[in-house]
């Protein structure tokens, strides 16, 4: 830690996840943080959602309330609480509880918060000199039992006499309610308005009707069932005087457009009571040229219908007619008329529950001002009202700024996990493939996370988490920092638990990979061989397979008449000798490397093999070296809405606390069903023991002076002299 003396404030920087970061160590600090340069600032705005902290908090310094936490939102409210507190290092503590002598009454904001905390502990029945949050934000408690509260919204309570207390929930249950601060229903101005008005328009509708009763209502007060028994019958009707003109345009037609008795008859075995869907499709009565809708010819499916009709309207209309034409008809749709007209003017649906008698009465007592007198009066406290709010602002700014400090302009959070603190962007802990994945983010937009995550180097898993006790679902993204990633894909599954300890199934939907540990990139190049060899077998394998079968079923379609092709024996010496000549190659570079190999000494063995492994490993592990080093938090905070100022590195070191892998103790355990070794394996295994101790021998045998053990002089083979051949000269 080290502090910088500049010409403004002396701020103290640290140091951490390998990045210098302004520290905040004091309530000065907080109160200076407008001068502090944004450019050294880790965060520069953050979503007000979705995150392991209070929401209300985040939401009160949202001045905008755009969802976004901003920098000078922060400095707004650092420079409020600091001025409203007496001792500001306090507010680094983040207690739930601030004594009220500990509130600066020498400003006017200070004096109305320290006035406002007593009036909310004298509500609730309260004598002591501290408060806590819960009992500053308990709006329903504070204002339990009072007539009067400022936010505009009147209940019962707020009358004193009965009538007007009954009319309050008349009005909230006809007209809409509004909560009130004590959370009970309650009613406002608007409200009232909307209700009385309802009143003198329903009650201006049914005078209407009274004035025009006569045209209004044909049928008396069996109108409304007369026009609703014609609307039943009405397409059915006129079915079928069109059928009816259609045999007056063409006799021949007359057939066609009744019903036919093949139609009768494919339905005749049945049980004809259950085939009325069938029945009524056919025409309401027997189509005529004189065009007459007879009363006793009327389909039996539809005669219940048409009977109403009868009832209510045609024998009121035209008594003792046995039909009716379509003239008749369409002056019978036609009395119709004003009273459609009448409906369809209809106002004051929301009162017409309590029935004209009681509009009228409410009309008349007229109470209306008196309400509205009641909401004047509570809004007369708005101020007052207001103060109290505040005091709830205070607690959650006192107990919650400084963790929002930690995570904005520190990250101190995220990064001092040996407290048991974690950043407010973590949810939870993944376990899937025995391992534990502690750093947890909660995914709010997946479309955000499509490319900006890749460039984090950090090796991510995208899971789907379901919960059946909460019924909800959600999407995190978990980093991965140990292990081996063999096992690790889309759809394997695993087991989030949230902070508060609930769990969630969860399944992988994405992986994003990148280097997770210099271990797992020493043995990536072999396990690449590995795959690339098994690969090739299986390939190798299944094409002979292929190629087999494929000989296999052309013998059999050639059958016994295909000729052998007969033995070639120039064909056969060629490849004879070319097995010879690739034979021979193969034993000279055999020769080279063992004699190469035999004069190495055993240091030079060491060199060579740990060469050999350099060789292959060293370039991954150089490259994985380098991504792990550099791997930031930033990109995939970015993507979730954050705005990252600065670099959030997860080295190698400090990632090792982010993920833990399981360990199991050693011991030796007998498993019945362990796979055994077959004989021929453990044979095998002895004899290249063998093999190799005698190679060992052979070697060390050769080469005892590494030792200090002198072998014994060979002996001496007496030197062949060949005679001398003599060589002509050239002769020109």
């Amino acid at each position: 830690m080290a502090k910088k003396q500049t010409k403004g404030y002396p701020w103290t920087y640290c140091s951490l996840g390998g990045v210098v970061r302004v520290n905040i160590t004091s309530g000065e600090d907080i109160a200076h943080l407008g001068e502090l340069d944004q450019k050294l600032w880790t965060v520069l705005s953050c979503p007000t959602k979705d995150l392991e902290f209070d929401e209300r908090t985040l939401k009160l310094i949202d001045t905008d309330a755009d969802g976004r936490v901003r920098v000078q939102e922060v400095v707004a409210a650092a420079q409020w609480l600091t001025s409203v507190v007496k001792d500001k290092d306090a507010i680094l503590k983040g207690d739930s509880v601030l004594k009220l002598d500990g509130i600066n009454t020498d400003c006017e904001a200070g004096k109305k918060l320290y006035d406002s905390a007593k009036h909310i502990l004298q509500n609730l029945g309260l004598e002591k000199d501290e408060i806590s949050v819960d009992e500053a934000t308990d709006s329903v408690a504070i204002f339990k039992d009072t007539k009067f509260n400022g936010d505009g919204v009147i209940t019962p309570l707020s009358a004193d006499d009965e009538a007007l207390k009954a009319l309050v929930a008349t009005i909230a249950e006809k007209a809409g309610s509004a909560t009130d601060r004590c959370g009970e229903a309650g009613i406002t101005a608007e409200h009232i308005e909307a209700f009385y008005a309802a009143l003198a328009d329903y009650a201006a509708w049914q005078k209407a009707a009274e004035d025009g009763k006569k045209d209004i209502f044909p049928y008396g007060d069996d109108t409304a069932a007369a026009l609703a028994a014609c609307e039943a019958v009405q397409d059915k009707v006129a079915d079928y005087f069109m059928r009816c003109k259609l045999i007056r345009f063409d006799d021949a037609v007359s057939a066609a457009v009744d019903v036919s008795a093949e139609r009768v008859g494919a339905i005749s075995d049945k049980n004809l009571a259950t085939q009325a869907e069938e029945i009524a499709s056919y025409p309401l009565a027997r189509p005529t040229k004189d065009a007459v809708l007879p009363f006793d010819g009327i389909n039996p499916a539809w005669q219940a219908a048409f009977a109403a009709v009868r009832a209510l309207v045609l024998d009121a209309a035209f008594p003792k007619a046995q039909g009716i034409t379509e003239e008749q008809w369409a002056g019978v749709l036609a009395g119709f008329g004003a009273y459609k007209a009448w409906m369809a003017d209809k106002k004051g649906e929301a009162v017409e529950g309590l029935g004209l008698d009681e509009v009228k009465a409410l009309l008349k007592a007229d109470r209306k001002a008196d309400l509205l007198a009641l909401v004047d009066a509570d809004k007369a406290l708005e101020e007052e009202s207001s103060a109290i709010d505040e005091v709830g602002r205070l607690m959650l700014y006192y107990r919650d700024f400084a963790k929002l400090l930690r995570n904005y302009v520190i990250f101190t959070d995220f990064y001092g996990r040996k407290d048991g603190t974690r950043g407010m962007f973590e949810i939870g802990k993944l376990y899937i493939d025995e391992r534990c994945c502690d750093l947890c983010i909660k995914v709010s937009d997946m479309g955000a996370h499509a490319d900006m995550p890749k460039l984090s180097g950090m090796f991510l898993l995208y899971c789907k988490c379901t919960s059946k006790t909460k019924g909800e679902t959600m999407d995190i993204v978990a980093v991965m920092t140990d292990g081996n990633t063999r096992d690790l894909r889309p759809g394997k599954n695993g087991l989030f638990y949230d902070l508060d300890g609930g769990d969630w199934d969860a399944v992988i939907t994405k992986v994003v990979e990148n280097p997770i540990s210099v271990k797992e990139a020493f043995w990536a190049p072999y396990r690449k061989v590995a795959k690339f060899v098994s690969d090739k077998i299986d390939k190798s394998a299944a094409d002979k397979d292929e190629a087999a079968l494929a000989k296999l079923t052309a013998s059999a379609d050639a059958g016994p008449a295909a000729a052998k092709q007969p033995f070639d024996i120039a064909k056969f010496a060629g490849i004879a000798a070319a097995i010879s000549l690739a034979l021979a190659g193969i034993g000279a570079v055999l020769v080279a490397l063992g004699a190469a190999v035999k004069s190495l000494a055993w240091w030079q063995w060491i060199i060579l093999i740990v060469a050999v492994i350099l060789i292959i490993s060293a370039p991954s592990c150089f490259i994985a070296w380098r991504k792990l080093r550099k791997r930031n938090l930033g990109p995939v905070l970015n993507a979730n809405g954050w705005a990252i100022n600065s670099r959030v590195l997860v080295n190698i070191l400090f990632g090792k606390t982010l993920t833990s892998v399981a360990k199991y103790p050693k011991m030796k355990l007998d498993d019945p069903y362990a796979k055994r070794t077959p004989w021929w394996r453990k044979c095998l295994r002895w004899l290249i023991a063998l093999l190799v101790v005698a190679f060992c021998v052979a070697y060390f045998t050769d080469n005892l002076g590494w030792m200090g053990i002198e072998r014994k002089a060979k002996v001496e083979q007496p030197e062949v002299e060949f005679p001398e051949v003599a060589v002509m000269e050239d002769v020109e």
